[in-house]
């Protein structure tokens, strides 16, 4: 689970600032950190799809009916 923290926190082998984005701890370790305060979740970034756009249309405007 990737968590942006709010509070620096420090280990035996890493650091992290406030802002930081980390995905290094377990689920479990991450909801503890949330439920404390110390981090929140992040969102996963949508990824933009290339989608083709349909071709205009090309037909002939409508004509005034007779009477």
């Amino acid at each position: 689970m990737k968590i942006k923290m709010l509070t620096s926190i420090s280990g035996q082998d890493f650091a992290l600032s406030p802002d930081d984005e980390t995905d290094r701890f377990t689920t479990s370790e991450a909801t503890r950190l949330i439920d404390a305060g110390y981090a929140v979740p992040v969102a996963d970034k949508a990824t933009e799809k290339a989608v083709k756009t349909a071709p205009p249309e090309k037909r002939a405007a409508k004509r005034a009916a007779k009477e």
